[in-house]
């Protein structure tokens, strides 16, 4: 059952059901990295709104330097996202089963680095901080390129801007809808409980690794780490299973 599991979350396959459910397992991931990160380094690491945003102010301000490390962010989470793309792609050309299992499992190896890791270098003075949001980034940015290249561009799960966007023009869809029957409409029946799911997800996972961080510390991401790796684990067996009988 969990190896079925694993092939219909992330397998080559890919069925709608697939989709949501890996975007709620994303969606809960990359909410409890942004609120326990938060606590860890005193900044959120999936909004590149604010991050884009913050830099103006900076610059305005005269802050360069600072409005600098914003600017190294935002291109750690494109470089992130970047490496999917080169993941996928690679695994693609192979005809891999694994292609979009192989960007999570080394989202789930970065997770468990910093989690095993984290107490003992935050004991060194230095740039440890600045390391940690640099990861982070860079793991928002790979992950929320996964669930795109999946869906299509149908889910994200790094920010819930625009979730709650496409659920409010669903939602004045539906009013219309209600105020004027036999109006030209468009029935998007699954998405807008998929898209409150998500929000959801995300809510709950933000609660789970703020709680997660000041119980356990960095080793509130090991959870995580684990469970991207059931997720992901099965298509890559499958794929060492085929190489070695070749």
């Amino acid at each position: 059952m969990v190896t079925n599991l694993s092939r219909h979350l992330t397998g080559a396959r890919r069925t709608e059901s697939g989709n949501r459910s890996l975007g709620y397992l994303l969606a809960f991931v990359a909410g409890a990295i942004n609120a326990g990160g938060f606590l860890a380094v005193q900044q959120y690491t999936s909004h590149m709104t604010g991050i884009v945003s913050e830099m103006a102010d900076l610059i305005a301000l005269g802050q360069y330097r600072i409005a600098m490390f914003g600017l190294l962010c935002l291109a750690t989470f494109i470089c992130g996202a970047a490496c999917t793309a080169l993941l996928v792609n690679y695994a693609r050309r192979r005809q891999l089963q694994s292609e979009y299992a192989i960007p999570l499992l080394l989202e789930a190896s970065l997770l468990m680095v910093f989690g095993i890791l984290g107490t003992q270098i935050v004991q060194v003075e230095g740039g440890f901080v600045t390391l940690t949001i640099l990861l982070l980034c860079f793991v928002m940015g790979l992950q929320n390129a996964v669930i795109t290249k999946i869906s299509g561009a149908v889910i994200r799960t790094t920010h819930v801007t625009g979730i709650a966007t496409d659920l409010g023009i669903d939602v004045g869809r539906w009013l219309f809808r209600k105020a004027a029957i036999g109006a030209e409409f468009v029935p998007t029946p699954q998405r807008m409980p998929m898209l409150a799911i998500l929000l959801v997800s995300f809510f709950v996972g933000g609660l789970t690794g703020a709680v997660g961080f000041q119980a356990l510390g960095f080793a509130a991401t090991l959870p995580l780490a684990a469970a991207l790796i059931a997720a992901a684990i099965m298509p890559v067996f499958d794929d060492m299973k085929e190489r070695k009988r070749r």
